[in-house]
Parts: structure tokens; sequence; C-alpha cells
């Protein structure tokens, strides 16, 4: 099974920058796609941004309201994926989740996925 720890939410003032980490660990054969979702009050969990490497390249995908504001990557060494925010809103403000699709180290492997506790995110007008 994999485990993930996420730290770097906060408070923020809109415009400000915030960096969000997740880290996976556990026995896994690999890990395919990693991403971050969020959850706002009162509203549906979305999708912020995914990504997917291979050996050769990496493929990311955002959420149209966080182009260009909003940059993942990933260390596949480290097993952890990163979420850097910046100039954010109070549109902006949710729990943030990291989710994690891999493949299980037992045989056949499995096509899992587990999602991290959540953080939150806050920006104040």
């Amino acid at each position: 099974q994999v485990q993930l720890v996420e730290s770097g939410g906060g408070l923020v003032q809109a415009g400000g920058s915030l960096r969000l980490s997740c880290a996976a660990s556990g026995s896994f054969l690999s890990i395919d796609t990693m991403g971050w979702y969020r959850q706002a009050p009162g509203k549906q969990r979305e999708l912020v941004a995914t990504i997917t490497t291979t050996s050769s390249s990496s493929t990311t995908k955002y959420a149209d309201s966080v182009k260009g504001r909003f940059t993942i990557s990933r260390d596949n060494a480290e097993n952890t994926v990163y979420l850097q925010m910046s100039d954010l809103n109070p549109e902006d403000t949710a729990v943030y989740y990291c989710n994690v699709d891999y493949y299980s180290s037992d045989w056949p492997p499995q096509d899992l996925e587990v999602w991290g506790q959540g953080t939150l995110v806050t920006v104040s007008s």
C-alpha cells in the first residue's frame, strides 16, 4: 500500500504564493500519475493539475482556472509531487488533496489510487 503525506497549506493574502508537497511512501511497483485536486466549501472536488512521467517525457494537465498561475512538478527519486501556486485569489480557497495512481507490488500488479488527507489553503482578500 501507498501512504501520502501532504504539507504546505496555510493562510496567504491575495496575490501571494504557496507551495504544496505530497510524498508517497510504502510498497508499490511504480507510480503513474500524480496530481492535485481541491474542494471548496459547498462545491464538488475538482481537478487542479496532474503530471504523468515516463522515462523520456512528462505530461502535465491543468484546470483552466489555474493555468499560468500554478505549476505542478515531480521528483521521481523522492516520489514527491509539488504544486507551486502563485497569484492566489480568494477563489483558490479550498482543501487541496493529493492523488496518486500506482501499481501494487503484488502479482499481478493492480492499478490503484490513493488520496491524501488534504491540506487547507485559505486566501484572504
